[in-house]
This record gives C-alpha cells, sequence and structure tokens, in this order.
C-alpha cells in the first residue's frame, strides 16, 4: 500500500472517504461538490489507468494505491480506516452533495447532539430522467456516521453499513448519476451479475435442476419486476420505469446464468 500527497490536516471534522477505479469521468464533480465541507479527503485508487489519481491529487486527497478488489467494499473499509476526521462521509465517484445537503451535513456535524449515523435519501438518475418510484427513491443509504460508529462487513456487494449506536435520517438528498446512459447501466450490470453469480457458486446453495432454472430465468425475474413496477409503481416513471423494472428481473436471470455457467465449469 503506497500514500502518496498525504497531508493530515489539524483535528478535522469531516472527513470524505473513496474508493475508485478508473473515475476521471466521475471523480472531478463528486470532489467539488464537497471541497466545501471536507476537512480531509481520503481514496483508495484501486489500479487506476486513467487521470483519476491526478483528479484526486488536484483536490488535495490523501491517496491510496491498493490492488483492485473484486468486493469493492474491501477497498472502501480501506479508505475508511484511514481517515481521520471525528466524523466520515463515504461516496462513490458518481455521487454529488447537492448544497443544501452540504448544508445539513455541516449543521449536523457541529451539533453535539447528533446521532452516530445517518441514512442518506440517494435519488438514481436513469435514462435522461431522475426516477422517483419503483424503489429507486428514497433507496437509504448509511454514508454519515461518526468515526468508529459504522462499518462494511464487506460480505456482499448489496450489503450497508453495520452501524454501532443511534440511527437516524437526513433530509436532503443525495444525487446519484450512476447511470446517465444505457450502455453505462448494461457495463454496471454485467459487473453486479458476476459479482451475484460468485457468491453464489461460494455459498453452494443453489441447484442446476429444472425447478432451479425455471425459478431464476422464469419465476424471480417476473416476481422482480411486477414488485418494482406495480407493487412500488415504477409506472409512473414512464418508459424509464419500465426499462428499470424489466432489466431489474433480468438482473436476476443473468445472474443465474453465469452461476450455471461457473458451477459446470467447477464440476466437468
Amino acid at each position: 500500500m503506497v500514500y502518496t500527497n498525504h497531508m493530515e490536516p489539524k483535528n478535522p471534522n469531516l472527513s470524505v472517504a473513496l474508493a475508485v477505479f478508473n473515475e476521471e469521468v466521475n471523480l472531478g464533480q463528486c470532489l467539488e461538490s464537497v471541497k466545501d465541507i471536507a476537512d480531509e479527503i481520503v481514496i483508495v485508487d484501486g489500479e487506476s489507468t486513467d487521470k483519476t489519481v491526478e483528479i484526486a491529487q488536484s483536490f488535495g486527497a490523501n491517496v491510496i494505491k491498493e490492488v483492485n478488489h473484486p468486493n469493492f467494499h474491501i477497498n472502501k473499509t480501506h479508505a475508511i480506516d484511514a481517515c481521520h476526521g471525528n466524523w466520515i462521509l463515504q461516496l462513490d465517484a458518481d455521487e454529488r452533495i447537492s448544497p443544501m445537503l452540504a448544508s445539513e451535513i455541516k449543521s449536523v456535524i457541529n451539533n453535539a447532539t447528533s446521532c452516530d449515523a445517518y441514512y442518506l435519501k440517494r435519488r438514481n438518475y436513469f435514462l435522461g430522467r431522475w426516477m422517483n418510484k419503483g424503489g429507486m427513491y428514497p433507496d437509504p443509504v448509511i454514508r454519515l456516521f461518526r468515526r468508529g460508529k459504522a462499518h462494511l462487513p464487506q460480505k456482499t456487494v448489496h450489503e450497508l453499513m453495520e452501524v454501532t449506536g443511534s440511527l437516524c435520517w437526513l433530509n436532503n438528498d443525495l444525487l446519484h448519476i450512476a447511470d446517465p446512459n444505457f450502455s453505462r447501466y448494461l457495463m454496471r450490470s454485467d459487473r453486479y451479475t458476476t459479482l451475484q453469480a460468485e457468491e453464489w457458486l461460494k455459498e453452494g446453495k443453489l441447484g442446476r435442476g429444472v425447478w432451479d432454472i425455471i425459478l431464476y430465468l422464469l419465476l424471480k425475474p417476473f416476481g422482480r419486476f411486477f414488485s418494482i413496477y406495480f407493487r412500488h409503481k415504477g409506472f409512473l416513471d414512464g418508459f424509464p420505469g419500465f426499462v428499470f423494472a424489466w432489466y431489474s428481473g433480468l438482473h436476476l436471470a443473468s445472474s443465474y446464468v453465469k452461476y450455471w455457467e461457473r458451477s459446470q465449469g467447477t464440476r466437468s
């Protein structure tokens, strides 16, 4: 592990922690949104080959070079552990802090009676619009916490922070621009379905029989689509709402096909 541009501030109140890999397109806007509230920025870089590190250093970040682990929560934990602030704000490079959220965060971290950790309501951008239904909002994530009061278990790709202490909510939205276009959505889906397949393979609980195939290629995908599109009113988000619901169901099917492929390979 190599540290670069390390300048530890005296008695930092808020540290911003990120784990990144080839995020030159997103990182600058993310750091621009927190530069006025962050006393320290800690970034773990997973062997980026673009200008990610240069951009991070231009904002005065402490950059830690690491291996790009398949489970990105490992590098997120490295970033959190390297922070010195009384409070830590953990972000992804494709997230933005609005001015209203920044003001709310400043108020919280300067209040002695604040909770130990906070849910942020994440608003997701998909196919040219901010999504309001289909389970995509408020999409709660625990991102602001007192140092030592929250951690990532590093077991699955979908886990939330585990908190020791009181847990509350912030009112303003965290902006998430993960999928500005459909190509990026498919790229991220490919990554997540691969990780899901590998988790299932490690667990060793799924089979490859006819019932398992029907369950994971038809029943579960349709059930997820129905839940997102009808139960959670994804239809109110128009065509993007339908696409998100449909492909969310296909996410399960794709994960199972990759699992089936890998399990076949290990048994042959």
